[in-house]
């Protein structure tokens, strides 16, 4: 509809308003007309029009464009991407993927893509046949087609032979034996985990096991709010990458860097490895916090103490706190603590709602790295004194059957403390806040 056409409706329906007024008004009336089509001739004058025109007209261009084509997007992108400097040209780049779990067949697939020699190592044959044949996960990522240049192999010795850098993405109650198992095929190639969580009953995080059963070895830790499914889906993503060598780094970044996957970096190795291990406990808390229907205040509140205690723990580790304010820490958190995608807070979820630990974990298919790493930091935390109240109560509910109610009753009275770490002083020391939390939870 036109502009003119338009204010000529818009005056006919005015005249039929006034007809219908009293004559005692009719003066009032004709000033008001007289007004209006003042007003009225200033949107005809061209100025206004013009502009209503262009708005609508970009509306419906808009709508009538077609879908964006994500593979289209990524090429133009890429093409006027710069590459981080030092790198290694993707083509160059001889990868392996140790894991079909849906991270490690993630990163492998995004490897391929970029056009990198990727190899995901799988230890069942009878699954390396399927992927083979269909190039889907059928397990861990069902209904995405995996790139076609992506190599698939069940012999961890021609997996991991030749290559430059061998991701590690198993669960981390494996991750000591398979290093053990590639130690034989080493020939100067580097190591990066991929795996977030740390080792039961010895508290060593994945670059101490690294460290421990592969001294000579270059390696670095990634972590980030990496949900597998939604970088298959192409979702803007980021992911840190962290190691003591910068050629390292930037080898990654090269491998890994696309349109829709950004890689940062940091030597911040403690830091960034502790990030995604810890998140891992609070994922577990906000579950089962969301099956009581808990509201945002609540969220925000359990986000942000949560984000307190993890850099609280990481600076008694040695890591920098700084590190927590980036993508491995407080993005991982959010990521992990929002998402169902995320299995740490479908555990949770799963025992807020009654269910026993185990059938949770049964029914859940996959490892949830926070079960094992709640046990792992409570008594660390204990050992050395550092105050987590909350990773305390999640241990008094799910180890020692405690009602989550009653605990987190008394997680609302347990002591006084400044809002940011390393800002204020704090009333209490973390011991003695620690003795007190303990004390104050619920018998069974």
């Amino acid at each position: 509809m036109s502009a003119d056409k338009k204010n000529s409706e818009v005056e006919d329906k005015d005249m039929d308003h006034d007809e219908s007024m009293s004559n005692t008004d009719t003066d009032a009336t004709e000033a008001e007309d007289a007004k209006s089509a003042e007003e009225k001739s200033v949107f005809n004058s061209g100025i206004l029009a013009s502009l209503f025109e262009r708005a609508t007209k970009g509306a419906r261009t808009k709508r009538e464009q077609s879908a964006i084509d994500p593979e289209e997007i990524e090429k133009k992108v890429r093409s006027n991407m710069s590459k981080p400097k030092g790198g290694t040209p993707p083509h160059q780049l001889r990868l392996a993927f140790l894991g079909g779990g849906s991270f490690g067949t993630a990163m492998s697939n995004l490897a391929a893509r970029n056009g990198c020699d990727s190899t995901l190592w799988v230890r069942n044959k009878r699954t390396v046949k399927s992927l083979q044949r269909s190039r889907v996960n059928k397990k861990y990522l069902p209904g995405y087609t995996l790139d076609e240049r992506l190599k698939y192999e069940h012999d961890l010795k021609a997996a991991v032979q030749d290559k430059d850098i061998i991701f590690v993405a198993v669960p981390s109650s494996a991750f000591r034996e398979t290093l053990k198992n590639i130690r034989p095929y080493l020939t100067g190639q580097s190591i990066v985990s991929l795996t977030k969580g740390m080792e039961k009953d010895t508290f060593s995080l994945m670059s101490d096991i690294i460290e421990q059963e592969l001294p000579e070895v270059n390696f670095g830790v990634m972590s980030g709010p990496n949900l597998a499914v939604e970088i298959m889906q192409n979702m803007p993503s980021a992911s840190v990458i962290a190691s003591d060598s910068e050629l390292l780094r930037h080898a990654v970044q090269s491998a890994l860097h696309s349109a829709f996957f950004r890689i940062f970096a940091s030597d911040d190795v403690k830091g960034v490895e502790l990030g995604g291990a810890l998140k891992n406990i609070y994922a577990i808390a906000m579950g089962m916090a969301a099956s009581y229907n808990v509201g945002e205040n609540t969220k925000a509140m359990l986000l942000t103490r949560a984000l307190a205690e993890m850099s609280r723990f990481g600076v008694a580790s040695g890591a920098n706190p700084l590190t927590f304010l980036g993508l491995s820490g407080v993005g991982d958190l959010y990521a992990t603590c929002s998402s169902e995608l995320s299995r740490n807070y479908r555990i949770g979820n799963m025992l807020g709602k009654g269910m026993s630990l185990e059938a949770a974990i049964k029914k859940l298919g996959q490892t949830a790295e926070g079960v094992n790493t709640i046990q792992q930091v409570h008594e660390k935390a204990m050992k050395l004194g550092i105050y987590m109240p909350i990773t305390h109560a999640l241990h008094a509910v799910i180890y020692d059957d405690q009602a989550a109610l009653g605990v987190a009753l008394h997680l609302m009275e347990s002591g006084f403390r400044s809002d940011v770490e390393f800002v204020m002083p704090h009333e209490y020391t973390n011991e003695a806040l620690n003795a007190r939390m303990t004390a104050s939870l619920p018998d069974k």
